[in-house]
């Protein structure tokens, strides 16, 4: 049984030993004897960079990014994702998680993958795009074949499997440096003017 501390908060139930390490709640102290850690993130004003965005291709808006002449997205920022290579209707990111996206099995959690996956497959379609054409996910589908783990770097390869002027399809792999399949997803997504 888990007991957690009443809606008061008293301080005194939040000493005793209990299951879980959320919120203070876990362990002797709720610590579990580790000191708290952190991360730094810098990102640049998202809106000046979509700006930028719809003066140009997509392709271009994608290769300007992969060499830093355009300022990377901040969930790019966020999740440390960096553009490999870019061919249109083709992309390769790299990310390499560490424990802070842990989820609470101490593997990542499957958020960071469906993430990197949306974003290969939506990049993917916006490198076929025009300029003044962008993107909006619609639907994705996510299969998680193994347990991802920090400190190893994986690669996201996302390309189109059916373009269009109004909706596009793509499809998505993620695999660890020796090539082992760690996930895949299918992706629709909406093609918007303007």
């Amino acid at each position: 049984m888990i007991e957690l501390p009443d809606a008061a908060g008293d301080e005194a139930d939040r000493s005793r030993p209990t299951a879980g390490g959320i919120g203070g709640i876990g362990g002797i102290g709720g610590t579990g004897g580790t000191e708290p850690r952190s991360k730094v993130i810098s990102w640049h004003d998202p809106h000046t960079l979509a700006e930028a965005g719809r003066t140009l291709t997509g392709a271009d808006f994608l290769r300007r990014m992969a060499a830093r002449i355009l300022p990377a997205p901040p969930i790019a920022e966020l999740m440390g994702m960096t553009i490999r290579s870019i061919d249109v209707g083709d992309v390769v990111f790299e990310c390499e998680p560490d424990e802070s996206t842990y989820n609470p099995l101490g593997i990542v959690h499957g958020g960071l993958a469906c993430t990197l996956l949306d974003t290969v497959t939506g990049c993917a379609v916006h490198s076929t795009l025009p300029v003044g054409v962008g993107y909006a996910s619609l639907e994705i589908k996510v299969n998680y074949l193994r347990p991802i783990h920090g400190g190893t770097p994986i690669l996201a390869h996302g390309w189109v499997t059916k373009p269009g002027r109004r909706v596009a399809f793509a499809d998505a792999d993620l695999r660890d440096p020796s090539g082992v399949l760690l996930a895949t997803a299918s992706s629709t997504c909406l093609v918007v003017a303007g």
